[in-house]
C-alpha cells in the first residue's frame, strides 16, 4: 500500500517535471521566433529585445558603479582624515620646535599651502553636509564628517 502511494507520488512529480520541461521548451521557441522577427523588422539599434537587454545591463552597471562610488567616497574621506591628522600634527610639532628655538613661525593665514588645504577640506565637508541636508537625514551628530559621509546616498 505504501509502495503504491510512493509510485503515485513519483508519477505526479514526473508529470509536473514533464510539464515544466515542455513549458520551458515552448518559451525558448517563442523567444527564438521573437528574436528572428525583431531582427527582420528593426535595425540593430532599435531592436526592442536588445534594448531591453541593454537596459538590464545598464541597471546592473549602475548598481556596481554606485557601490564603487561609495568605496571611492569612503577612501577619499579616509585620505582627508589622515591628511588632516598628520599635516596638522606635523605643523603643530614644527611650531613647537620653532618656538623652542626662538624662531618666528608663519601664521595659518599667511601660509598659502595651509590655507589651500583648509579650503579643500572645508569644501569637502560642505559637499557632504549639503548632500545630507538634501536627504533630510541631518541629525545632532552631523558635525562628524565620517558619519555624514556614510549616510550620504549616491543618487541613481
Amino acid at each position: 500500500m505504501a509502495l503504491d502511494r510512493l509510485h503515485q507520488h513519483h508519477q505526479a512529480a514526473d508529470g509536473l517535471t514533464n510539464l515544466f520541461t515542455k513549458a520551458n521548451h515552448d518559451l525558448s521557441v517563442v523567444q527564438y521566433r521573437l528574436e528572428k522577427e525583431f531582427q527582420q523588422i528593426y535595425p540593430d539599434s532599435a531592436n526592442p529585445m536588445k534594448l531591453a537587454l541593454r537596459i538590464k545591463k545598464i541597471r546592473d552597471d549602475i548598481s556596481t558603479l554606485k557601490e564603487q562610488c561609495r568605496k571611492v567616497l569612503m577612501a577619499k574621506q579616509d585620505v582627508i582624515d589622515k591628511a588632516r591628522t598628520v599635516l596638522v600634527g606635523n605643523r603643530n610639532m614644527l611650531r613647537k620646535m620653532q618656538a623652542s628655538m626662538g624662531k618666528p613661525f608663519v601664521s595659518d593665514d599667511d601660509d598659502p599651502a595651509f590655507v589651500q588645504f583648509k579650503q579643500i577640506t572645508e569644501e569637502w565637508t560642505t559637499q557632504v553636509q549639503s548632500k545630507i541636508g538634501e536627504d533630510g537625514q541631518e541629525d545632532a551628530e552631523s558635525s562628524d564628517v565620517n558619519k555624514l559621509l556614510f549616510s550620504a546616498v549616491v543618487q541613481e
